[in-house]
């Protein structure tokens, strides 16, 4: 084991004891870091209070006048809780989140400082948008940005800053950000959803989109992570030999948590819990070091931040407990990576989960309404929600056996399969009394009966009917949530407004009564949307045959999966749902490319620097030691000394081949990376990256790690699998 290795192995051992409770129970210290209901109840007057309310529920605009009550008193909650400073808290393209921090403070015109924060400052403040990833729409000497509140989420204090949700956008006013393209789909899906649901119920005001998301992650001691360049510049391993031992016993998942990972857990709950972050589920995940938080599910703006603002306080939490979290969605080749499955569902402001049956057969034909309809949005746009997953980090765990394949595909579970292809004999046309009959006590009375007994799951699919929501399960544990939902609700609620017309239509221009009018409608979309249903092994040979046969989409690779975007039929949907203009939406095909080309590119000059650096002269060093032992054994036997070296010779040899590989390999690789950095065009570019460099990659790890197993432990110079795998 090499000096650097042992050193940090060593270092691991050495913590700081941190103290991590606190007295009470979760509930009575819950949101206590966040200016919610609780708050704008005690520093807000009455009509500030009603004004930001009415703006949360219907979207109503907030005045001057009443934005400067709200930010008095939003100053003055955040100064006594210690607050010094306040900041736009936004959502760039960078798939994070930014923030720029002013003080509390001012100067009067006789010099003299005061406190200072008034509506201007919380209703709308100036960025620098040159600087984040634009498209190419806005030019370095064109730099002005917008960052707006989005009074819907609420503001929080983090350490001794208040942050404020805003959108982000150009001063020509495309969206520059990720939350405002999910802001305007949850008001589509808010709308159509509503107009929809009146059909069952007339007091039903208002939909919104639910999102609980599930997040893994892996956590390492952080001074074994520091001692791997490729961890600290990638957040992946990008070399290294599996270990012995991996998940191949299924000790890990559900296992005991490890103790000190329970104290970082213990910590972070604390910290979430003042933040309102409902968390609810810790556990190990199937691989070594692999763990998963998740929270009771929320409207889904607020769960979007909610997911963001929780990924930076575990780097924070983990920091503290001396551990480097790892989010990439394949740190570790030879075992599983990490997901965030996103569960989504409807629910109305009358407490109705429209994705659940209910006691009455007009209660379960809503749930079929609502159920078969996101069936059909997916058929439709399936290529394009396969674009919302997709990034270079995701590519690795797409299809891989681990988690949902690269084809799209829906799991609803062969009873609710059966109740489907039972509906879709439905005679066409007006129903008789018996017809009515037949299906509303038959067919769509028994679906709560059915779910009670329905509890397989179907771990290969990428979208999940799992009792009340469907599971996207091929969403990346890096990812910003707000992708796959805006993409998602918009689909859905297009698919809501064509199903209303055609509702509409049966009852207005052909006299069917309602039902009849739902139960035709749904019968066509049961047999158009068939194709995306399937029940069997997303992983198999088969199903990949079988899916071209249906002529589902199989884009493998980020470039392949973003050439949707800027289709016909693309451009049109986003723009009729008024989520994405066409320039909104270009520019995010061509951020997301770049994206893509930037993670490739840095991952091959690191590989540049791993083996130019750290593996070819370790294998050198060994090499010499093996050839220094053969001319001693030379000088000893004489002519008989190639029999007794012969085992040296051999890993000699085979030490030279790998190198003579590694060099060849890693030279062509950069070469690729020289002719794919000359290209204009970002579309070209990108693929050159996917099929000409990446493709490197994996050719020279495999040389990599089989030097890993001949060069002597002392003189291997990056910590190894066993070592980063498994805490103690």
């Amino acid at each position: 084991m090499s000096k650097q290795r042992f050193d940090a192995i060593a270092k691991s051992y050495t913590r700081e004891k941190l103290p991590i409770e606190e007295s009470g129970r979760r509930s009575e210290y819950f949101g206590t870091n966040v200016f919610n209901e609780e708050r704008m109840l005690q520093f807000l007057t009455k009509e500030a209070y009603d004004r930001v309310k009415a703006a949360m529920v219907s979207g109503a605009k907030i005045d001057r006048k009443v934005a400067d009550q709200v930010a008095e008193g939003m100053k003055a909650w955040a100064i006594s809780m210690g607050a010094t400073h306040y900041t736009h808290w936004f959502q760039p393209l960078t798939g994070s989140t930014a923030e720029k921090h002013d003080a509390f403070f001012d100067l009067r015109s006789d010099g003299r400082g005061m406190e200072k924060f008034g509506g201007g400052q919380l209703v709308q403040q100036e960025s620098d948008a040159s600087s984040f990833p634009n498209g190419g729409i806005r030019d370095t000497f064109e730099a002005r940005g917008y960052t707006a509140w989005d009074p819907t989420s609420p503001a929080f204090l983090y350490g001794t800053t208040l942050c404020i949700p805003t959108v982000f956008v150009a001063y020509t006013g495309e969206a520059l950000d990720n939350k405002a393209p999910l802001l305007r789909a949850l008001g589509a899906i808010d709308e159509a959803a509503t107009a929809v649901a009146k059909y069952f119920d007339k007091n039903v005001a208002k939909v919104n989109a639910t999102l609980g998301w599930e997040q893994e992650y892996f956590l390492i001691d952080k001074s074994l992570a520091d001692s791997r360049p490729d961890i600290n510049l990638t957040g992946r391993t990008l070399v290294g030999q599996s270990a012995a031992k991996g998940q191949q016993l299924d000790d890990h998942y559900f296992g005991v948590i490890p103790s000190r990972v329970l104290e970082f857990m213990k910590d972070l709950e604390i910290e979430c819990t003042k933040l309102g972050i409902p968390v609810k589920t810790r556990h190990n995940e199937v691989a070594p070091n692999q763990f998963e938080l998740a929270p009771i599910f929320e409207e889904t703006n607020l769960a979007v931040d909610h997911n963001l603002l929780l990924m930076d306080i575990m780097a924070k939490k983990a920091d503290k407990h001396n551990f480097t979290i790892l989010f990439h969605e394949k740190p570790f080749a030879g075992v599983n990576g990490s997901g965030k499955h996103n569960n989504w569902s409807l629910a109305t402001d009358t407490g109705v989960n429209l994705l659940s049956p209910g006691s009455t057969p007009m209660k379960n034909l809503q749930f079929l309404t609502f159920f078969v309809n996101t069936i059909k949005a997916v058929d439709t746009y399936e290529e394009l929600l396969r674009s919302s997953i997709s990034s270079a980090s995701n590519d690795h765990r797409l299809g891989a056996s681990e988690a949902p394949p690269a084809i799209m595909s829906i799991f609803i579970g062969q009873q609710l399969d059966a109740v489907l292809n039972e509906l879709e004999g439905v005679t066409k046309g007006k129903l008789s009394p018996e017809e009515k009959t037949e299906l509303k006590l038959n067919v769509v009375g028994k679906i709560p009966e059915i779910l009670l007994d329905n509890t397989d799951r179907n771990r290969t699919s990428p979208f999940a009917f799992t009792g009340n929501k469907f599971e996207m399960r091929g969403v990346g544990s890096t990812a910003n949530c707000a992708k796959p939902m805006t993409y998602l609700n918009t689909i859905v609620a297009k698919q809501l407004l064509d199903f209303k017309k055609e509702v509409d239509h049966l009852i207005d221009k052909k006299g069917f009564k309602k039902d009849e009018a739902i139960f035709n409608v749904l019968r066509e979309y049961i047999k158009t949307s068939k194709r995306i249903r399937f029940e069997g092994d997303g992983y198999s040979e088969a199903w990949e045959k079988e899916a071209k046969t249906r002529k589902l989409s199989n884009n493998k690779n980020t470039p392949q999966a973003l050439q949707v975007l800027t289709s016909k039929d693309s451009l049109e949907l986003f723009e009729s749902m008024k989520v994405l203009s066409e320039v909104e939406v270009k520019v995010r095909h061509e951020v997301e490319l770049e994206d893509y080309i930037m993670h490739i590119q840095i991952e091959g000059r690191v590989f540049n620097e791993l083996v130019y650096s750290y593996i070819i002269p370790a294998a050198v060093e060994y090499q010499n030691k093996l050839i220094q032992n053969i001319v001693g054994l030379k000088e000893i036997y004489g002519a008989d000394y190639k029999k007794m070296a012969d085992s040296q010779l051999d890993i000699v040899n085979r030490i030279s081949e790998h190198i003579g590989v590694i060099k060849t390999k890693t030279d062509a690789m950069v070469e690729e990376r020289k002719t794919a950095n000359n290209m204009v065009d970002v579309t070209e570019k990108a693929f050159a990256y996917c099929d000409k460099v990446r493709p490197y990659f994996d050719e020279i790890r495999y040389h990599c790690d089989k030097l890993e197993r001949l060069v002597d432990d002392e003189i291997w110079p990056l910590t190894k699998y066993r070592e980063l795998l498994f805490i103690k």
